[in-house]
């Protein structure tokens, strides 16, 4: 092989990497995550089907706990959600939910959501009166 080829082989690795480099950072910046539930799961004012849906922080320098959360299609925005930060005692390197223990004639309400990888997580804000109704315990799955 002449120096040419090999020079020619770098550049292109290195080109490669360029490209991929953003999306991964994107990833990591939005907090993207699919999640799929296989029973109706409640969030502050609105009640998800069962069903795929994809969590997104939304793009805004100033405030980094807006959610928003769309159909597994990307079609339909389903909430748009303010959260709090909230933090875990051992960071895992998978996705983690919370939710309320319910009675059971009610779906499960979801507390929070930790991205991999990270200590804090976002809480989802309901209603004093919601909370002291029906919000009970909180279990980790």
């Amino acid at each position: 092989m002449n120096t040419r080829n090999i020079l020619g082989i770098i550049c292109g690795f290195i080109l490669s990497c360029a490209v991929f480099l953003p999306a991964a950072q994107a990833g990591e910046r939005d907090q993207m995550t699919k999640l799929k539930f296989s029973e109706p799961v409640e969030i502050p004012s609105h009640i998800l089907p069962a069903g795929s849906y994809w969590f997104v922080l939304q793009d805004n320098e100033s405030d980094r706990n807006i959610v928003q959360i769309f159909t597994a299609d990307w079609k339909k925005l389903e909430a748009i959600l303010i959260t709090v930060p909230t933090e875990r005692w051992d960071v895992t390197n998978e996705t983690q939910i919370e939710f309320a223990e319910r009675p059971h004639d009610k779906p499960e309400a979801l507390l929070k959501w930790y991205f991999p990888d990270r200590m804090t997580g976002h809480e989802f804000l309901y209603s004093e009166r919601h909370e002291r109704n029906s919000l009970v315990t909180a279990s980790t799955v």
